[in-house]
């Protein structure tokens, strides 16, 4: 299998140096300008990929039904996780899951009885139980991830003994003929971002002296004309890059790079389209995106994991966002990691191998992934049919019912990624996941899957729909208001049961950040993030962001829902990997309808009783101050500032790893030869 890794394709010069067409010919003789990726890519090996069809919501909730009835006949078939014989992580993942349920019901039911409680007369009792059900909703969504936060920060400091770790295999030695592919699919990409980001993971696998044991693939979606060009420019110089500087006596990474003529079903295709051809070449496939960085340890460690649990069919890492130098990309990776690291945690802690994928910066096991992981499209017309959007969480659904372990690898160090540069092209990306998870929601009874994977169908729908039942609650609270429905009267006068039930809705809400606060200070990290006071100041200037942007966020994926369920079109576009203040024009095209709306809302409502105004201004203020907010949170210069007085500094900048050092490197130096081609 490795006789082909010098001679599958030509070298350079005889890329880059065609020769002639045969005199007298209309037609030329040259391969590559015939099938341009007959020199880019290793010979074909194909293998089968085929999708079985869903058997849709209402069928299987019949097949549901029926199954105890044909279990007693002998006529059902048992799922393979439901075959084989637990193991221990099995039993202490039963274990925390009842937990988890049993404090999320308790205390989402301390909360509704305050609420109940609390309530005033109505006259109407679809209007007092109306309210009542969308706050006991909500307040389980929020507990809910207060209580993985909380799950993350005990194995902070307890750890957990049952979780897939690195250090495992730390002394474990790389099989040598486990092949892996390490795959980027990009579709119109800034060619300089991806490539230099790509050319430091190559060079750090190189260092680790395993270059023979992985072969890289771009895998191309673009469909401009100039960005395909540049995308085989730059294949070819890293390719040659690579090849000078390989070490004496060890062969170069491996770099193919293709061009996809028929760009069907997005990236879940490209990568289904790689898997049938040059998926049975290899054991295991690690799956980047265009803004991954990753090290030659954590990809080398990633195989281990693979070979040391044959029974795992996709190991995911815990990422880490890093690289946008403006305010917005600063705090969401200041929020990332500080309290995302926690729920990361937390949410290893109760699905341990029933676990997430992200649908990068993950390794698979090639075969049954091809074999069980096939998408076919959802039946019907509309939104919520067609082409599966959010592959990822379906893939791993598949590869679980078909007995294999998804697990999530959280003490891996060394998986990077980029958030989005602004708010602006955060909602644009937003867009597509609501739709990816409502539409995966349509699963959650299809026959076999597992509980852990049925519970996250539901969790991601519910990530995008509680958006719109904020904002029914919200808006059903000022009618009843506005209608003499006053739950206060007198502001002097706060019944003790609506004291405790705000001070318990903002414990649930700011505690996963004081937890992670107080993780970093009781493993005595603070030195990374500048020190003490600099954490303290970091978490309140990320909060304060958090907050202006939420009402925003709410009502952006509110109008994100409505237009998933009615079937608008949805434009596949990947958001900008290069950050840039956003223009005044923009943020007011986007942003001024809302915006004047709310204010019109709030002169009316102010024209029935000033007094409501007090309740909507938390959400009323930063939907009006949306467009400056936007601009000013998107500005490089500012983000610059802050980070230069050490705000929301996060390790990965106060002691970069070698890997991100080399990435932004490689794109200072490619930014500058473009200005010079200039």
């Amino acid at each position: 299998m490795d006789l082909h890794r010098h001679s599958l394709v030509p070298p350079i010069t005889a890329v880059v140096q065609p020769a002639s067409a045969p005199t007298g010919s209309s037609r030329t003789l040259l391969r590559e300008e015939r099938h341009p990726n007959s020199v880019t890519t290793p010979p074909l090996n194909r293998g089968a990929m085929t999708p079985v069809p869903w058997q849709g919501f209402w069928n299987s909730i019949g097949a549901a039904v029926l199954r105890p009835w044909h279990r007693a006949r002998g006529h059902a078939t048992r799922t393979p996780f439901e075959t084989t014989a637990p193991a221990p992580w099995q039993h202490a993942a039963e274990r925390r899951r009842a937990i988890f349920v049993a404090l999320t019901l308790i205390s989402t039911a301390v909360a509704v009885g305050l609420f109940a409680n609390l309530q005033p007369d109505y006259n109407s009792a679809l209007l007092e139980y109306g309210q009542i059900a969308l706050f006991a909703v909500l307040s389980a969504w929020v507990v809910t991830g207060f209580m993985t936060a909380l799950m993350g920060f005990y194995v902070t400091l307890r750890g957990d003994p049952h979780a897939l770790s690195a250090r495992s295999v730390q002394h474990h030695a790389l099989d040598s003929t486990a092949r892996t592919a390490i795959i980027m699919p990009i579709c119109n990409e800034d060619v300089r971002a991806v490539f230099a980001g790509l050319r430091a993971t190559c060079e750090s696998v190189a260092a680790t002296g395993h270059a023979a044991a992985f072969d890289v693939f771009v895998l191309s979606d673009s469909s401009d004309p100039d960005l395909q060009r540049l995308e085989r420019a730059a294949w070819e110089d890293l390719r040659l890059q690579l090849a000078m500087q390989a070490p004496s006596g060890q062969p170069p990474v491996e770099l193919y790079y293709r061009l996809r003529q028929r760009r069907t079903h997005r990236k879940e295709g490209n990568v289904a389209d790689f898997c049938r051809r040059w998926g049975r070449d290899y054991r295991y496939m690690i799956v980047l995106d265009a803004d991954s960085v990753m090290s030659g340890d954590c990809l080398v460690d990633l195989v281990k994991l693979m070979q040391a649990h044959p029974d795992a069919g996709i190991i995911q890492t815990a990422t880490q966002s890093i690289g946008h130098a403006t305010l917005h990309a600063r705090a969401q990776q200041f929020a990332s990691r500080m309290t995302g690291r926690l729920f990361t945690l937390g949410m290893q802690f109760w699905q341990l191998g029933e676990s997430h994928y992200w649908g990068h910066n993950a390794i698979l096991r090639i075969a049954p992934f091809m074999q069980y992981c096939a998408l076919a499209p959802i039946k019907g017309s509309g939104g919520m049919a067609g082409s599966i959007l959010s592959h990822d969480f379906v893939e791993a659904a598949l590869m679980r019912r078909a007995g294999y372990h998804v697990w999530l690898a959280a003490d891996l160090v060394g998986s990077y990624e980029q958030q989005p540069p602004d708010l602006l092209s955060e909602l644009q990306r937003d867009r597509r996941w609501c739709q990816g998870n409502l539409q995966n929601s349509r699963l959650i009874a299809e026959p076999g899957i597992h509980p852990v994977h049925r519970a996250m169908f539901g969790t991601g729908a519910m990530a995008y729909l509680s958006a719109p039942l904020w904002l029914c609650f919200l808006t059903l609270g000022t009618v009843l208001w506005l209608s003499g429905s006053h739950i206060v009267t007198d502001w002097m006068l706060v019944p003790a049961e609506l004291a405790a039930l705000w001070g318990w809705t903002l414990c649930m809400l700011f505690l996963p950040r004081v937890l992670g606060i107080a993780s970093v200070l009781i493993n005595r990290e603070e030195s990374a993030y500048g020190g003490t006071l600099n954490l303290l100041r970091s978490a309140l200037l990320e909060a304060l962001i958090a907050l202006l942007q939420a009402p925003i966020r709410m009502l952006a994926h509110s109008l994100f829902v409505v237009g998933a369920l009615t079937g608008l079109e949805l434009n596949w576009k990947s958001p900008p990997r290069q950050a840039a203040a956003v223009p005044w024009r923009d943020a007011l095209r986007r942003f001024a309808p809302m915006t004047g709306i709310i204010a019109v809302l709030a002169l009316g409502i102010a024209a029935i009783d000033a007094g409501a105004l007090i309740w909507l201004l938390p959400v009323g203020l930063p939907l009006l101050l949306a467009i400056p907010l936007t601009v000013l949170t998107s500005q490089v210069g500012l983000g610059r500032a802050l980070r230069a007085n050490n705000y929301l500094l996060i390790p990965e900048e106060s002691n970069s790893p070698a890997v991100l050092r080399r990435a932004w490197l490689h794109a200072r130096r490619m930014a500058r030869s473009r200005l010079g081609a200039a």
